[in-house]
């Protein structure tokens, strides 16, 4: 099994997200990130989808969702020919025996710390997806009280951009 990053562009309008997803329920990927937002255009929104598979049964999957009327493009990135991030904020309990350990490693980890009180320190981080779990990782070591991280984001290196191939 492989693992891919495609970029969706759609229109945006009501029901859209659910049939891009729906086809993916359909062909049995599980989805393990994923980041919807609009363009820079109102009439277009951008779904950044990262899954597993075989490369034969994502191109089919390529192929079915071209079929849907609001997808516009679709582009798969290669992690070396992409800027890819995710942003996690994570919520640790302030606790005076581990605070300094805790504190040294998002430094290290040039993790921001977002918000902090006597019972908890919430911290963001930014980077690639194996940044972020290694980060979240290293925290297991301490108490997590909460954590959310995005989808990944990915845009292709160069002038090269998703409005380039259409299907309109």
């Amino acid at each position: 099994m492989k693992r891919f990053t495609i970029a969706i562009l759609v229109r945006n309008q009501f029901g859209v997200l659910n049939r891009v997803t729906s086809m993916f329920r359909r062909r049995q990927f599980n989805i393990d990130a994923l980041t919807v937002s609009e363009t820079e255009s109102a009439e277009f929104s951008r779904i950044t989808v990262l899954f597993d598979g075989e490369r034969v049964t994502k191109q089919q999957m390529v192929d079915q969702l071209y079929k849907l009327p609001d997808v516009v493009s679709i582009r798969e990135f290669d992690q070396d020919e992409a800027v890819s991030c995710e942003l996690l904020l994570i919520k640790m309990e302030n606790d005076p025996a581990s605070r300094g350990d805790i504190l040294a490693a998002a430094e290290a980890y040039e993790a921001k710390t977002v918000n902090y009180t006597r019972d908890a320190i919430i911290m963001q981080l930014t980077g690639d997806s194996r940044r972020v779990d290694d980060f979240i990782n290293l925290m297991r070591d301490y108490k997590i009280l909460e954590i959310c991280r995005t989808g990944i984001v990915s845009l292709e290196r160069g002038s090269a951009t998703i409005r380039k191939v259409t299907n309109l």
